[in-house]
């Protein structure tokens, strides 16, 4: 069996250094690129054609949240294994949202590591111990507290999406929520950014889709 082609998205490198070397001397997997932000991580993955992406969720500029849907729209044959220090429910169920098929915990041993790697690249759903004790949680009906829609917007952020969503203008957003109308455009400035987004047009969009309602 050819070995699994992995790209490696994490802003640090002593950690693509030290996943490579594991990979290298477990021989099951073959590393064909390494992203250090989200947005090459989408590049990336169109350019290299990895079988599996193995992400981090902390990245600068387009998180691993926001990259990996990116990834599952424009490069679908390619699997999103999570690979991150973060076990909070918020965190959990927005990468499964947009689309990453495994979610495994820093720290978890090379066996591990490379049975999710090759368990993704098959198309098959995996998660670490804690997590899949969280996800079959949720499945059983024990489910967590709904978690927000953008988790990477901060609360006054995903106010102003959700009157943006509604059709309303700065002037209308700042008098709903009793801001000054330069702190409302820095505020949406930072909305569109966070969701690559070019346009109010394109942030209602995505508002909608994710059924903001404010």
């Amino acid at each position: 069996m050819p070995a699994v082609r992995v790209l490696l998205a994490d802003d640090h490198p002593v950690v693509r250094d030290g996943l490579r070397a594991m990979l290298s001397s477990a021989g099951a997997a073959e590393v064909v690129g390494e992203a250090a932000s989200g947005e090459q991580a989408v590049r990336e993955a169109a350019l290299c054609r990895p079988d599996v992406v193995v992400m981090d969720l902390a990245m600068p500029g387009l998180n691993g949240v926001e990259a990996t849907r990116q990834i599952v729209r424009t490069s679908p044959q390619v699997g999103v294994l999570v690979l991150t220090m973060h076990n909070d429910d918020d965190s959990v169920f927005a990468a499964m949202r947009a689309g990453a098929r495994g979610y495994v915990l820093k720290g978890a041993s090379q066996r591990e590591l490379v049975h999710a790697i090759e368990a993704v690249a098959r198309g098959e759903a995996i998660f670490g111990p804690q997590i899949a004790t969280r996800v079959l949680g949720y499945f059983s009906g024990r489910r967590p507290k709904p978690t927000e829609p953008f988790p990477e917007l901060t609360a006054r952020e995903r106010e102003v999406l959700a009157l943006i969503a509604k059709g309303h203008n700065n002037t209308v957003i700042a008098q709903q929520l009793h801001l000054a109308p330069k702190t409302v455009r820095n505020l949406a400035s930072s909305v569109f950014a966070k969701l690559q987004v070019a346009d109010r047009a394109q942030a209602m969009r995505r508002a909608l889709d994710e059924g903001l309602d404010g």
